[in-house]
């Protein structure tokens, strides 16, 4: 592709070169450039692309795309273009070497807090069980129609995000559903796509590592909403006091979800238990196989979304009440000895807490709850004695564990956990680093009636552990007790 196509929507500060010159790549990893690329130097959060400047000539590229006026040494073969922002440029230049997959797809972006899987994954399902072809880019996997590619990261990088919107198109995809990550959009990791919605769930304490405080988290999240084109929906959640926020200066269609008040689609809770919950949308009555609040929450986003994409409002009940939990995301398992065990991703302390109210309100008192939950390494550190809280508040015994650890000492991370308890809770509660044993522990304390909530890793199957990628399920230690039960 000609150079002058690819930068043609790009803010270009100055051109060293021949803008007419053939590129027969794009990357912006200095160890993939082949002879006659184009490599973009981006500066990221360990490492900056410009220091890679030389190292990718030396591999042949032939363009240089950089936004540092920092060059000492210029050599004719190569054109050097300059720019306003090179992570603006390579979104955009990504977007450009594909062919705009993004103007072809009714592409809708979940982002929030908590929930982004549940939803995306299902308007992804809802669209292929009526018939559509869809794709979908999620942290637990991407999907072009009913091909699956595994996933590293809640939103891809620019090139690799494009090359998965090209294979929809080409599969004949019409709809696709992504995660929208805070630090994707901060990034520029979207820009330049063109959006049919977007979708707010919530807003709560996370990603404070990255973030210096939640307004700017917040405001990061608001800035995906004012970008949506006019002829776009934005539907928020009513009920969380950012949602108004989200749409204060988006010029796309504006839509709201609620429970507890007035909305555009609104459901109402009958009742619950562990195989489900009775629930009404907007005066239908159906039974979905969710439990939790929250998830009726993640189900009127859904219903909400498909009805702006101009979906059948009865197919898409029918549709609702045969979808079911994804991977991770509050997965129920039966114990031989009568008890419950649900594993669930929740490694925010509000999901922490929907989790284990949802439990609540199906247990009413009949059993006990025993939560085994750990953090993450490398990560938000101030959100570790909030999580330790909440679980041995809403929980009749906890388990504290590993993680992820990644490069900390996982008995740090668990003495930054137990320090925001008092002393008698601290007493209380049981603090086994290895994660099998203290899965193993929580399922010998649990009597018949008792919900055992493994949290944190949900669909994760491995743990990480000082850089290295450990194989480790939770529901396959689940199963394993469980089967050893069933032969005992």
């Amino acid at each position: 592709m000609k150079l002058q196509k690819l930068i043609k929507k790009c803010s270009v500060v100055a051109l060293r070169g021949n803008a007419e010159v053939e590129v027969t790549g794009i990357t912006s990893d200095s160890r993939t450039v082949t002879p006659g690329s184009l490599f973009i130097a981006v500066e990221g959060i360990c490492t900056d692309g410009h220091a890679y400047i030389g190292k990718a000539i030396e591999q042949e590229a032939l363009v240089v795309v950089y936004d540092k006026p920092m060059i000492e040494e210029y050599f004719s073969k190569i054109t050097y273009v300059q720019v306003e922002d090179s992570a603006a440029a390579l979104a955009l230049i990504a977007s450009e070497w594909f062919g705009n997959p993004s103007e072809q797809l009714q592409l809708v972006g979940v982002t929030g807090t908590n929930g982004k899987t549940t939803i995306a994954t299902l308007l992804y399902e809802t669209l292929r069980k009526m018939g559509h072809p869809a794709g979908l880019l999620s942290t637990v996997a991407n999907y072009v129609n009913g091909e699956r590619y595994p996933t590293t990261h809640t939103t891809v990088d620019p090139i690799t995000l494009n090359s998965y919107l090209r294979k929809m198109v080409d599969a004949g995809c019409q709809h696709a559903f992504m995660e929208v990550s805070s630090h994707a959009i901060h990034q520029k990791r979207i820009h330049g796509l063109r959006f049919a919605g977007g979708i707010f769930t919530n807003l709560t304490q996370d990603h404070l590592d990255y973030h210096k405080n939640m307004l700017e988290y917040r405001n990061v999240k608001k800035s995906f909403f004012d970008h949506l084109p006019p002829d776009a929906f934005a539907l928020t959640n009513a009920d969380d006091k950012n949602g108004a926020v989200m749409l204060q200066n988006s010029k796309a269609l504006r839509k709201t979800y609620s429970v507890r008040g007035m909305a555009d689609f609104k459901a109402r809770i009958f009742e619950k238990h562990f195989d489900g919950t009775d629930i009404e949308i907007n005066g239908r009555e159906l039974t979905v196989q969710f439990v939790g609040i929250f998830n009726v929450y993640n189900l009127l986003a859904v219903y909400g979304a498909a009805v702006l994409l101009g979906l059948d409002e009865d197919e898409l009940l029918r549709i609702l009440s045969l979808l079911t939990p994804v991977a991770g995301r509050f997965q129920t398992f039966r114990s031989p000895k009568d008890y419950t065990a649900i594993v669930d991703y929740a490694h925010t302390p509000d999901a922490l807490t929907n989790v284990l109210n949802a439990i609540h309100e199906v247990l009413n008192n009949k059993g006990k709850i025993i939560t085994v939950v750990g953090c993450g390494g490398n990560r938000d550190k101030t959100k570790r004695p909030i999580m330790a809280r909440e679980a041995v508040n809403l929980s009749d015994k906890v388990v504290f564990t590993s993680d992820n650890p990644r490069f900390e000492e996982p008995a740090d991370i668990l003495q930054d956990m137990i320090a925001g308890l008092t002393p008698e809770q601290q007493y209380a509660a049981l603090t086994i680093i290895d994660r099998r044993e203290a899965i193993k522990t929580a399922s010998a304390l649990a009597q018949p009636g008792d919900v055992i909530l493994i949290a944190g890793k949900g669909h994760e199957d491995y743990q990480e552990i000082k850089g290295v990628k450990h194989h480790f399920d939770d529901k396959e230690e689940v199963e394993k007790i469980f089967a050893a039960q069933q032969n005992a």
